[in-house]
C-alpha cells in the first residue's frame, strides 16, 4: 500500500481542505483504505469520515454497520450510517439486487456530496476489481468505452486511491497494521455476476495465465489512449442535454460507427447513465434512428429512446402522469414534470418567449387546467376545429411530452395549450383593454 500516496498525488485525487468520505462496508478493502487515508490525512491536510450502509440483504448487515461504527468511534473518525431496503427497491424498479444496491449506494453518496457533508467519496476498488470490471464489460458486449475500466476520478468527487494496489498488498497491509475487518458471507455465493467471475472464472484464468490481472490493466491503458483520441474528434454540440433528457440530431447518425457509438454514450452519460448499457442497446438506438417518427424503445435503468422529428431523444425521467385539475384563476401553480404556470392580468401583451395571452372575457366560466384526454379539440387561428392530438402533431410536439402538457379546457374544448398556443376563440383583439398572461417556467 506504499503506492497509495503517490497515486493520490499523481492523479490529484485529494486536495487540501477536502472532506473525504470512505465508503466502508467493514470488509478488508474498505477497512484498509479507511486506515490508510486516516494515517496520511495530516500530511495532505484533509479530513476523513466514514459512510456505511446496511442494504437489508444480509442478516449480518446491521452487525457490519455496528462494527464500522465501533471502529470509527475508537479511532476518532466521524461515521455516518444508513439503512436501505434494497430488495424492495429492486422489486419496485424491476432491477437485480446488484443494480438496485448500486443505485441505492450512489444515491446516498450523491446526497452526502450535495449536502456538503463531504467533498469526495473514496471507493476501495483495487487492481483485481479493475481486471474483473474489464472482463465483465467485454462479456456484456461493451465497446472501447466499456473496456476502459474504472477511472481514478469520476464526476470530480468519486475517487479510487487503491486502483494501483493489488489485493495481496491490501491483505499484507491489514496484517502488518493489525486492522480488523469482517467477511461478507455472500461473497462466496456465485449467483451474483461479479462473484461468479471472481470465484469461478478468475481462478482458472490466473492458473493458466498468472499475469492476467496486469495484462488486462495494460490492455485497458492502451484502450484509454485510443478512446481518448477518438473522443477528441467529437463535436461538442453533438448532444443537447436538458435535465434528464438528451437529444442527438439525426444527422449525426450518418457518421462512422466509431463516432456514433461515442455520441450515444456521451448522451447517456449526460443523463446520468454510466452502467448496464451494452453493445446491443447501442445498436438498438442506431436502428431506432432509421425508423419512422414516434417510435420508441425501452432501455435499462428507466431510459426510453424516442425517434422525434429531427432528433433521437433519450429520456431518463421515467415519468408517470399524475392526474391534476386546477381552476383557472390568477396566481401560480406547479405541474408535475412540466414546470410552473403563472397567470396574471396585464395591459402590455407584446409577444414574449414562453408566454401566451388570452382574453378572459371570451373564456367560459368554469374552465380548468388539466391534462389532455380522448376527444379534445381546439379551434385553430383562422377558423376550423381540429383534434388536439392532430394539432400537437402538427406543432411537432414530441409524443412523450403530449400527455404531460397542461391544457386549459371547458368540457372537451381546449382554449390554451401551455407553452404552445391558444384557441382562436380567446385571442386578444384590438378592442381589448387588458389580457391574461400565461407564463411558463419549465423545470
Amino acid at each position: 500500500m506504499d503506492n497509495v500516496l503517490s497515486t493520490i498525488l499523481q492523479k490529484n485525487l485529494i486536495e487540501k481542505g477536502d472532506i473525504v468520505a470512505v465508503a466502508c462496508s467493514g470488509g478488508s478493502d474498505s477497512m484498509a483504505l479507511l486506515h490508510k487515508l486516516n494515517s496520511i490525512k495530516n500530511d495532505l491536510g484533509f479530513e476523513v469520515i466514514a459512510v456505511t450502509i446496511d442494504h437489508s440483504i444480509r442478516q449480518n448487515g446491521s452487525l457490519d454497520v455496528k462494527f464500522v461504527e465501533d471502529y470509527c468511534k475508537k479511532n476518532n473518525i466521524r461515521c455516518y450510517t444508513f439503512k436501505i431496503d434494497v430488495p424492495r427497491l429492486a422489486k419496485q424498479k424491476q432491477l437485480s439486487l446488484e443494480s438496485a444496491g448500486r443505485q441505492a449506494r450512489y444515491g446516498v453518496f450523491d446526497a452526502i456530496i450535495s449536502k456538503k457533508v463531504a467533498t469526495k467519496i473514496a471507493l476501495a476498488h483495487h487492481t483485481q476489481d479493475q481486471a474483473e470490471t474489464i472482463l465483465l464489460h467485454l462479456f456484456r458486449g461493451a465497446g472501447l468505452s466499456g473496456v476502459r475500466g474504472m477511472d481514478y476520478k469520476k464526476d470530480e468527487y468519486y475517487i479510487r486511491p487503491l486502483l494501483n494496489t493489488s489485493k495481496n498488498a491490501i491483505l499484507e497491509y491489514l496484517t502488518n497494521n493489525d486492522i480488523p475487518y469482517v467477511t461478507d458471507e455472500t461473497n462466496a455465493e456465485s449467483e451474483y455476476t461479479r462473484n461468479y467471475l471472481r470465484n469461478e472464472i478468475f481462478p482458472l484464468l490466473i492458473k493458466k495465465w498468472p499475469n492476467i490481472t496486469t495484462q488486462l490493466i495494460n490492455f485497458s491503458k492502451s484502450v484509454i489512449e485510443d478512446d481518448d483520441y477518438i473522443n477528441k474528434n467529437l463535436n461538442d454540440g453533438a448532444v443537447i442535454i436538458d435535465d434528464k433528457v438528451a437529444k442527438i440530431p439525426l444527422s449525426y447518425f450518418l457518421f462512422d460507427n466509431a463516432l456514433i457509438n461515442r455520441i450515444i454514450f456521451r448522451a447517456l452519460n449526460g443523463i446520468g447513465i454510466n452502467v448496464d448499457i451494452e453493445r446491443k442497446h447501442i445498436d438498438a438506438i442506431k436502428e431506432l434512428a432509421k425508423k419512422e417518427n414516434g417510435k420508441k424503445i425501452n432501455l435499462p435503468l428507466g431510459v426510453t429512446a424516442y425517434k422525434e422529428y429531427d432528433y433521437l431523444t433519450l429520456n431518463c425521467k421515467n415519468s408517470i402522469k399524475k392526474d391534476f385539475v386546477v381552476d383557472f384563476k390568477c396566481g401560480s401553480f406547479l405541474v408535475p414534470d412540466f414546470g410552473k404556470i403563472t397567470i396574471k392580468r396585464v395591459n402590455d401583451y407584446s409577444p414574449k418567449p414562453n408566454v401566451l395571452y388570452l382574453d378572459a372575457k371570451k373564456l367560459p366560466k368554469g374552465a380548468i387546467w388539466r391534462y389532455r384526454s380522448e376527444g379534445d379539440f381546439i379551434e385553430k387561428f383562422g377558423g376550423g376545429t381540429k383534434k388536439l392530438k392532430s394539432y400537437l402533431i402538427d406543432k411537432k410536439i414530441p409524443k412523450r411530452e403530449r400527455d404531460l402538457i397542461p391544457v386549459l379546457a371547458f368540457g372537451k374544448e381546449i382554449y390554451a395549450i401551455a407553452g404552445v398556443d391558444i384557441s382562436n376563440k380567446v385571442k386578444v383583439d384590438d378592442f381589448a383593454k387588458s389580457a391574461i398572461k400565461i407564463e411558463i417556467d419549465k423545470k
